[in-house]
């Protein structure tokens, strides 16, 4: 497997091996893919609309080629808005300096962002993106707990970097230190290792929380690579998963996820590989890509700043809930 292909900003030679995700550090390669661009100006976000349809497709303006994540260039789609009905309602979204609802406890041995209310019945477990607790998350994870005027959710985000998450200043990774860095990070940090330890965590936070009775999962880039190998066990404790800017979208790991799935994709991911997953999913399903949005739209790489941005960060989130009112 080519993490070019999954993880953009990776030149197509760059060797992955999915057990460790990447080959040893000083094997990886990654070239520059946007010259000096900064991170925060090259935000995207591709939201969904649904329908009452137990299978929701919607692919829009796949290009033949997947674009590098660092794109240089801002959105100029205008926000699409499609929902039939309300479904939430969710708050002014903060640009800048987001001031966080919900605050830290320690669950099965990981600091864990806990947001939403005490008398919520259902629960998500998010798996961040590689940047860790950034505002953009934390917001999104706030906006999940309370918007759905009729369903509210306790959302908990465990550290799985145990305080090390990749930094945010080696991106572009353009320079050999800045390789070495991202490719040992993926290196201690693949998704099998942390889906490995997702039932156990579960455990012990519905040990301490009784009251949820039932369990989506969230991942965001890495993060839903890990949702799709939770959700394809047979035995999964999920009710439904939500991969958004999924890496590594790998169709062979959709034959075996039976529970309702929703993949919300970039323009960086590869076309292809998103067409091959959606068609063999066999469940409830909600696939959809926006052309013009980027890799990280609605986590850590978010410009909050850009009005477009914003908006279709917004839609991402009503998509999700719209998608959970209906199978979580």
């Amino acid at each position: 497997m080519s993490l070019a292909r999954h993880i953009p900003g990776y030149r197509r030679a760059t060797t992955v091996v999915l057990q460790g995700l990447v080959t040893p550090p000083h094997a990886t390669t990654i070239s520059e893919a946007c010259p000096s661009s900064s991170l925060a100006n090259s935000n995207s976000n591709p939201i969904s609309s649904t329908s009452s349809s137990t299978s929701l497709s919607h692919t829009r303006n796949f290009t033949s080629q997947s674009i590098p994540l660092y794109s240089c260039k801002m959105s100029t789609m205008p926000a699409q808005h499609g929902h039939s009905e309300a479904c939430c309602n969710i708050p002014p979204v903060v640009a800048k300096g987001y001031s966080a609802k919900g605050g830290y406890e320690e669950l099965g041995g990981y600091k864990s962002y806990v947001t939403g209310p005490q008398e919520a019945t259902k629960g998500i477990i998010t798996i961040f993106d590689i940047f860790g607790f950034f505002p953009q998350t934390l917001q999104g994870a706030d906006i999940l707990s309370t918007s759905d005027h009729s369903q509210k959710y306790k959302v908990f985000i465990p550290d799985w970097f145990n305080g090390e998450p990749c930094p945010i200043s080696i991106f572009p990774p353009d320079t050999e230190e800045k390789q070495k860095t991202l490719g040992a990070f993926f290196q201690k940090n693949s998704p099998p290792s942390v889906a490995a330890k997702v039932p156990d965590y579960v455990k012990a936070v519905a040990a301490k929380h009784p009251e949820i009775t039932s369990w989506t999962i969230i991942g965001f880039c890495w993060g839903g690579k890990v949702v799709s190998l939770v959700t394809s066990k047979a035995d999964t404790i999920f009710k439904a998963g939500v991969e958004i800017h999924p890496a590594m979208v790998d169709p062979s790991d959709a034959a075996g996820i039976k529970v309702p799935l929703a993949l919300l994709a970039s323009k960086d991911e590869p076309p292809e590989d998103v067409k091959k997953f959606e068609a063999a999913l066999t469940g409830p399903k909600l696939v959809e890509t926006f052309a013009d949005q980027i890799h990280g739209w609605m986590a850590a790489r978010s410009d909050l700043e850009d009005e477009h941005v914003k908006a279709e960060y917004i839609r991402g989130y009503e998509t999700v809930l719209k998608f959970l009112s209906q199978h979580a």
